[in-house]
């Protein structure tokens, strides 16, 4: 698809609301990269998608992938022999309790949403890791004593050790000869050991290890001699829980990594059946309908066999409250569509209207208009709107658009849409309205669907005493700000 025509009618504007939508990280990448495509089966496929999406939002709007997290820079981090973390195996367990759900709900409405449900069959099923995960993590992240046999062992000793190690530093505090030495009758730490503030006039009156003074110099944090040894324990039993977790979690992280195929497609597969639910939701509300998409038709004219049948039709980037609607139905004898009017009567709102959900539509967005819109799957769209001068190449805004309009004239074809918004504009007025009949006459004889805005009192007049042209006259119709 033409990647001018793209941004001159700010599609990218409606992927940014549509991006709002999304539930997870992965499904509003996956909706960043969404674009028309010209493949009439394809539009068809995706339009389904999100009708579909939009029945089961209808029985239950709370359905949703919010839970999930794009786990796939974890997944293979496990599959490197990398070690995750409590928080990134959570994030699997929950990611695959959503998919589980989301499976679950489309299995039973199988023949409702067939599309969806064939999508979700590629999502796993008892791979054992929620149940592992559950059994060794818990939800704040902690590694579980009952992980393994040797981790509880190591914790309940170091809870003895660290009992009796507090014991013995407790004597220190209580002791009435001791107690007047400190300066404060509390235990700290310094560099990973338990110690006691002891009064700097007071050194060697126990016999103790100095590990930090206060700045002043007034304070030594000491470690007494009598508990040496327990704390030496303590940390012994640390290094060993520390260890013996790694361990429990390279364990969790290589079961991981035997289904990290199967969770990578879990993933994007997720992420196609969230894009449909943000479809659905941003159709909702657009208050937006399907159209139906239908192929070219066989002509023996010049007629291409194209359809544009749009009924109350709005621009969706404007305030649909205030947004004055259109409706184009060009006929089986007509294929190109001349709009006149005044200044602010809209016309270039129009174009863009036509241009935007044609590409909505062929991107699988539902759009603004009645019920019974038809369009066909345009293999592509060519737009020339707007101001085209061009600094850089020196180009009057005049030049600017002729470069363009040149440039579509050379790659549209008989399954193409062509806008062009004030053609022959910017120059002399005769000039410029015999080029646009000189443009408009290439394009019919070529057979290509065309839409064209113009102020020139000679394309109406064309339009009215030409085959296949119909003219369309705006009184006024706000223009986007």
């Amino acid at each position: 698809m033409n990647k001018k025509a793209i941004s001159t009618l700010e599609f990218n504007k409606i992927i940014i609301k549509l991006v709002t939508y999304a539930d997870f990280s992965a499904s509003a990448d996956l909706a960043r990269q969404l674009q028309p495509t010209s493949s009439l089966e394809k539009a068809r496929m995706r339009q389904a998608a999100t009708r579909e999406a939009r029945y089961i939002l209808s029985l239950d709007s709370d359905f949703s992938f919010s839970n999930a997290s794009d786990i796939r820079p974890q997944v293979g981090l496990a599959r490197r022999d990398g070690v995750l973390e409590p928080g990134e195996l959570l994030a699997v367990k929950h990611t695959l309790i959503v998919s589980r759900t989301a499976r679950r709900v489309l299995e039973n409405l199988a023949d409702e949403v067939p599309n969806l449900s064939s999508l979700a069959e590629a999502l796993p099923v008892g791979l054992g890791l929620v149940d592992q995960i559950t059994k060794t993590i818990s939800d704040r992240g902690d590694v579980l004593d009952s992980a393994s046999q040797k981790l509880s062992e190591i914790r309940t000793e170091m809870k003895i050790t660290y009992e009796r190690m507090m014991a013995r530093m407790q004597r220190f505090i209580s002791d009435q000869n001791t107690a007047r030495m400190l300066q404060e009758p509390i235990i700290t730490q310094r560099n990973g050991r338990n110690v006691i503030p002891l009064r700097a006039e007071f050194k060697g009156r126990i016999k103790a290890v100095i590990h930090d003074q206060s700045a002043s110099g007034a304070t030594l944090f000491i470690e007494p001699l009598a508990v040496v040894e327990w704390n030496n324990r303590y940390r012994e039993l640390e290094l060993a829980e520390r260890d013996e977790v790694r361990r429990i979690l390279a364990e969790l992280s290589h079961s991981v990594a035997i289904h990290a195929d199967v969770l990578e497609t879990m993933v994007e597969v997720m992420a196609e059946l969230d894009v449909a639910l943000m479809c659905a939701r941003y159709a909702e509300d657009l208050d937006a309908s399907e159209p139906e998409l239908v192929p070219f038709e066989e002509t023996n004219g010049k007629h291409p066999g194209s359809t544009i049948r749009l009924y109350k039709a709005r621009h969706p980037l404007l305030d649909q409250n205030s947004v004055v609607p259109i409706d184009v139905d060009l006929d089986k004898e007509t294929y190109a569509l001349v709009i006149t009017g005044p200044n602010t009567g809209g016309k270039t709102v129009s174009l863009k209207t036509i241009g935007l959900l044609v590409l909505m539509s062929q991107s699988g967005l539902q759009i603004p208009v009645q019920s019974g819109s038809k369009l066909s799957v345009f293999g592509n769209v060519f737009a020339d709107i707007g101001d085209e001068q061009s600094i850089e190449q020196s180009l009057s805004t005049f030049s600017g658009h002729v470069t363009n309009i040149v440039d579509i004239l050379n790659k549209a074809d008989s399954r193409s849409l062509v806008l062009l918004d004030e053609l022959g504009a910017g120059t002399d007025p005769q000039e410029g309205s015999a080029l646009a009949r000189a443009v408009m006459t290439h394009l019919l004889d070529r057979s290509i669907t065309s839409m064209i805005a113009t102020h020139y009192p000679e394309l109406k007049a064309y339009a009215h005493t030409t085959d296949g042209v119909l003219h369309l006259s705006l009184i006024h119709i706000s223009e986007p700000t």
